[in-house]
């Protein structure tokens, strides 16, 4: 009865048919329910492409990532309703429901002390049902948005909804707050180019009135290549911030959703793809945005067909998860490390069970991702290990380091990597408001380490990688002990154990055919370290 109920809905249709009550987002196939997936709603698509390219200017060491699911069921949906107007790059506007993947925008990114308008594009397009929220400012411009959307203010960003005290402790909009943004005046913006300007404006932006419009309905949000947009002449977030909740895993918050889009087509694309003469096969990355091993791969097994499109293509590429059901495909991958050059990371954190249940819930255990490491080592493969987020006072002790090191080494990884924790907008909330619950005497520390924003300072970094040191020498796991003694040449990485960032031996694809060579990193390194850039979501 299932098949029947599904027929006229079948991937292979030229014009699929939508579930009823669903909202019309673009290119979906079908949205469906499993009972061995509880409380996850799939939401297949049809891809228009499989390959991204990374920025130029990004420090991170490969030009290509692949992600087979946008979310999972770690990830937050920040949202509008569809008919809110977003600011294109060529100065025109159009409902929020109507963009497409590729769209030019206008975004905007912090340049020294200010912020300034810069073009952006479209990476991604979905739809949900919330509550609906009003929101009023004094020149007349209204803003319906959910309790969880966030608008950028004077004092930063802030959710439409929030409290003072207790759960739903978190910044919020108040009549007193002032939005930042064109206004009204966004309507006669098409003849005046705005890129590069600095953000800065006389309109009359205060908020008049925040109301509960009492129903839910369907809303519609993007992801940007800048983590915001203009939407109704303000400067709004967007569910980039999904990034870090997902390096947190954090899955049972209540910002938290459980709408997976899956790219039902990805294999059959990426063949394509990698079948243009222009292809230069280059290093592909997966697992930097979303985990390719989450829950839904379980169901809908697109990773085998992507491992097999890369090597048979002579790619190199890398993959990043923390799922163990990494292991299923571990004979696909023994086969495509003798074709093309292969790197493997696993991504792991906490090592005490308390904090593990607390902060991961849902997630394999760290000896579990332990497990999958000595499967893939002893299979012959490389594979590094990230050690992150440590967690400054709950999990830098040397005892607590001394033993995860160990582990680590035991389970045969090439190489590890020590990263510090990032409290990005969205997962900073969150987990302050977690540390006041229960480890309130934390409080004080964490708001003077991150007082700056979303990364530890310096000296701490550098007094973290001065304990972690001597750790990774005893167990073998440094760059010289490591990469001799495991038989790991020539890595693109930088030193495991620099708590500002780098990718450990092994983890990555570490050559690629005859010229061909992965991107390296571009980003300069004082004395201290650089100052972290965009980190992988898993993280």
């Amino acid at each position: 009865m299932d098949a029947m109920r599904w027929d006229a809905q079948r991937l292979d249709l030229p014009e699929p048919a939508l579930l009823p009550g669903m909202p019309s987002i673009r290119g979906l196939l079908r949205s469906v329910q499993v009972p061995e997936f509880p409380g996850l709603t799939f939401h297949e698509v049809r891809a228009q492409s499989a390959l991204n390219h990374v920025p130029g200017e990004s420090a991170m060491p490969f030009p290509w990532t692949i992600n087979p699911y946008r979310g999972c069921s770690h990830s937050c949906v920040y949202c509008l309703r569809g008919d809110t107007q977003v600011l294109l790059a060529d100065g025109r506007r159009r409902p929020i429901a109507e963009l497409q993947v590729g769209d030019r925008l206008i975004g905007t990114e912090r340049r020294g002390t200010y912020r300034h308008y810069v073009q952006t594009e479209v990476l991604a397009h979905w739809a949900t049902v919330k509550p609906a929220h009003r929101v009023s400012l004094e020149d007349g411009t209204e803003l319906v948005a959910s309790g969880d959307h966030r608008f950028l203010t004077p004092r930063g960003w802030k959710y439409v909804t929030g409290a003072m005290a207790g759960r739903d402790r978190r910044p919020h909009l108040t009549t007193n707050d002032e939005l930042l943004g064109f206004g009204r005046t966004v309507e006669s913006l098409a003849t005046c180019p705005v890129e590069g300007i600095a953000v800065e404006s006389d309109a009359a932006l205060r908020v008049s009135d925040i109301q509960a419009l009492g129903l839910e309905m369907p809303m519609y949000d993007i992801t940007t290549g800048t983590g915001d947009f203009i939407a109704n002449g303000v400067i709004s977030h967007n569910c980039f911030a999904r990034r870090t909740h997902e390096w947190l895993e954090l899955d049972t918050g209540r910002d938290f959703d459980s709408q997976v889009v899956v790219k039902t087509n990805l294999v059959d694309v990426l063949r394509r793809e990698l079948a243009r003469p222009s292809w230069t096969r280059e290093h592909v990355a997966l697992g930097t945005n979303t985990d390719p091993y989450q829950r839904a791969e379980g169901r809908y097994t697109l990773m085998p067909g992507v491992i097999q499109a890369l090597a048979e293509s002579g790619t190199p590429f890398s993959i990043l998860t923390k799922g163990t059901l990494l292991r299923r495909d571990l004979a696909l991958l023994t086969q495509a490390a003798r074709q093309v050059p292969l790197g493997l990371g696993v991504s792991m954190a906490i090592w005490d069970d308390d904090l593990h249940h607390a902060l991961e819930p849902g997630v394999p255990t760290p000896r579990a991702r332990l497990d999958l490491v000595r499967a893939l080592t002893d299979a012959g493969l490389s594979c590094g290990v990230f050690m992150a987020p440590v967690l400054p006072g709950l999990t830098d002790g040397v005892e607590h380091l001394d033993a995860a090191i160990a582990a680590v080494a035991a389970a045969g990884a090439t190489g590890l990597t020590v990263l510090p924790l990032h409290l990005r907008p969205g997962a900073r909330e969150w987990f302050m408001a977690w540390l006041a619950r229960d480890h309130p005497e934390l409080v004080p520390r964490y708001e003077q380490l991150y007082r700056r924003g979303a990364y530890v300072p310096a000296e701490y970094r550098g007094w973290l990688s001065a304990r972690v040191a001597p750790l990774l020498a005893k167990h073998g796991l440094d760059r010289q002990s490591g990469g001799t003694a495991r038989n790991i040449v020539d890595a693109v990485t930088g030193i495991p154990g620099d708590p500002a960032g780098s990718f450990p031996i092994g983890s990555l694809a570490t050559g690629g055919l005859p010229g061909v060579r992965p991107k390296r990193a571009t980003a300069t390194r004082g004395p201290a370290g650089p100052e972290p850039a965009d980190q992988l979501s898993l993280l």
